[in-house]
Formats: C-alpha cells, sequence, structure tokens
C-alpha cells in the first residue's frame, strides 16, 4: 500500500473517529495555494480545522510533532482562505486539532488533540 492510499485510509479513520465523537463532515481535503485542510468538521457551533497525521512508527516521532509551525501557518492560513470563500461561517469559533495516528492498520492508536496549534510548537 503507498503513501497515498494510507493516508487517505488515515483520513477516513480519523473522520469516522470524529464523527463517533459527536463532529459532522463539513468538508474533506480543502486545498488552496498554500496548502490542505484534510477535514473541517462542525463540533456544536464551533468549526474545526483537522489536520491528520499517520505514522506506523514512533521513530521519528508522533505525526502530532511533524505539525511545526511551517505547517501550521499553512493550514491557518487555507483556514483564512475557507472562511472568505464561506462568509456564512467566518461568524463561529474556530479551532485546529490534529489526529495523530500510529501504529499498523489493523489496531491504530489514535490521539486527539484539540485546540493543538495553542500547545503543539
Amino acid at each position: 500500500m503507498g503513501p497515498a492510499r494510507r493516508g487517505r485510509d488515515a483520513e477516513s479513520l480519523a473522520c469516522h473517529y470524529l464523527q463517533v465523537q459527536g463532529l459532522k463532515l463539513i468538508e474533506r481535503n480543502y486545498q488552496r495555494r498554500p496548502g490542505e485542510i484534510d477535514l473541517i468538521m462542525a463540533d456544536s457551533d464551533s468549526l474545526v480545522f483537522v489536520e491528520v497525521r499517520y505514522r506506523r512508527q514512533a521513530r521519528f516521532g508522533s505525526g502530532a510533532e511533524s505539525v511545526d509551525r511551517r505547517k501550521q501557518a499553512k493550514i491557518t492560513a487555507c483556514a483564512q482562505l475557507y472562511l472568505q470563500a464561506h462568509p456564512e461561517m467566518a461568524a463561529r469559533p474556530c479551532r485546529f486539532d490534529v489526529i495523530s495516528i500510529s501504529g499498523e492498520a489493523g489496531d491504530p492508536a489514535v490521539e486527539w488533540i484539540q485546540d493543538a496549534f495553542s500547545t503543539l510548537v
């Protein structure tokens, strides 16, 4: 299985996981010039921009640790473009979450970091 397929599978797993937690999917793979937002979801009245990261092994760090300031800036810029294109969403509180998935496909571990950009370096 190639990296693109693993990425899609990880996004599907993350989406399902968040839906079980009560979030509602608004859009998947929102792409604009600065980057991409894997999942855009609604959590009550909040708009949630979700970055999904998959690591089979943690020897080079967790998926969450790979969301550095540069990646955060790209996601933030893309989110601003989404809000400009969807002004009806702009009044909602927004946050940036990271779903870090690790392990083998048959038995993955899922870590959900809410409001991640305020806690990740």
